[in-house]
């Protein structure tokens, strides 16, 4: 089976050394290029490279759908990769053989799920982000998909996700998902003003794609597997957790579809 994994990347950073198995991208290549960056840059071919500022990641997504060939494509990042678990070190993510050992299982593998407890999916977007691009994405899923809208909010209220937009899909279901997200996500930017976001809230697609996973998975009765994962250097996890309790209480709640 031939298998790509990207290693999104917007700089040069240590990269896993089976080259064969991992391929580093060179996310927004085009502002992010220097001298000596030796990736695949997602501004080749057809691409949406452009776009990366408020697409973030899902820039290599899209050129790995309209020009990658392979049996199997993943996605994780340069510092958030799957593993067996473990020490948090490039020598401890998944191999070749492991990675096939989990797609004869299913043919989607993800990420563990975050597990948030005291937000709701949809609560925590909202407390972290503008509320309104999720909010038009479920009128541009009842309207352009509604068989997916039952998932959509049955998603927003659950209290987990398969998050950080990380995966490893063999190719019929890499296309369906593409597909189908991109379709979702170009309607939605059609609809939205962005153009007063803070540099942070713009990357707003980005945000919106780690949602609609599950919703695809869920929808179309997808199988999959979830592997363990790490994240290379400081987690700054107090950061986190004292950032979620602050969004948590520190905003009023409005009454939604999700609640």
């Amino acid at each position: 089976m031939k298998i790509k994994v990207m290693v999104a990347a917007h700089k040069e950073f240590p990269m896993p050394e089976n080259k064969d198995l991992y391929m580093p991208v060179l996310v927004g290549a085009t502002k992010n290029y220097k001298e000596g960056i030796n990736y695949q840059r997602d501004d080749e071919g057809k691409n949406i490279s452009l776009k990366n500022p408020n697409f973030n990641e899902l820039t290599a997504v899209y050129w790995a759908w309209k020009n990658l060939d392979a049996d199997a494509i993943g996605l994780v990042h340069y510092r958030r990769l799957f593993s067996k678990g473990g020490k948090r070190e490039l020598d401890n993510i998944l191999n070749k053989e492991q990675i096939e050992q989990l797609l004869d299982k299913a043919p989607i593998v993800v990420p563990k799920k975050r597990k948030y407890y005291i937000e709701s999916n949809y609560s925590h977007y909202v407390h972290a982000h503008p509320k309104e691009p999720l909010e038009i994405t479920r009128d541009v899923i009842a309207e352009n998909y509604p068989r997916y809208l039952n998932a959509f909010d049955q998603v927003m209220r659950k209290t987990s996700a398969h998050m950080f937009n990380m995966f490893i899909m063999k190719k019929k279901e890499f296309n369906q998902y593409s597909e189908w997200l991109f379709d979702v996500l170009f309607k939605v930017e059609d609809k939205i003003d962005i153009s007063e976001y803070s540099v942070q809230d713009a990357r707003v697609f980005g945000f919106l794609s780690e949602r609609l996973l599950d919703v695809w998975i869920t929808t179309n009765n997808k199988k999959y597997v979830e592997s363990k994962w790490i994240q290379l250097g400081n987690r700054k996890l107090l950061t986190k957790v004292l950032s979620l309790i602050v969004r948590k209480f520190g905003i009023r709640k409005t009454k939604t579809h999700f609640q």
